[in-house]
């Protein structure tokens, strides 16, 4: 499956009610196996829809968060580290709002795959893209 944002996501920001975007503890991230999670961009919104299995490290916050760039509407953030990483494969990161107080309330945002990675208990260290899209653009 291709990276990219949530339905409900973008129409909620296209609809200016998701939370304002420059709070340091609004999104998290997901190291996510794939081989528990079949995303649908379309119809999953919240992270409930998101199997337990599947939640193979984190959520680790995102910090200094940003929409403001040159280009507009980019989404972007200081690289994150999932701290002593064990569990199984994983190919895909979630990025989710913590916007509310259960996984039925918390919004889905992004979806990226296109990796691979094994926990063995080490650290291991996301590095967003520096280019003009950063971690995503809308």
């Amino acid at each position: 499956m291709a990276s990219g944002l949530y339905k409900s996501y973008k129409k909620a920001t296209l609809e200016s009610t998701n939370e304002d975007a420059s709070s340091e503890t609004l999104f998290k991230v997901l190291l996510i196996d794939t081989a528990d999670y079949t995303v649908d961009l379309a119809t999953h919104d919240f992270l409930n829809d998101v199997a337990a299995a599947a939640k193979e490290e984190g959520p680790v916050t995102l910090t200094s968060t940003t929409t403001d760039s040159p280009e507009g509407g980019v989404f972007d953030a200081a690289n994150v580290t999932f701290t002593g990483a064990t569990g199984d494969s994983c190919e895909a990161l979630i990025i989710y709002s913590e916007g509310g107080g259960t996984d039925a309330t918390r919004p889905l945002v992004a979806y990226i795959d296109g990796f691979s990675v094994t926990p063995n208990g080490g650290d291991i260290t996301v590095t967003w893209d520096n280019g003009s899209n950063r971690i995503f653009k809308l």
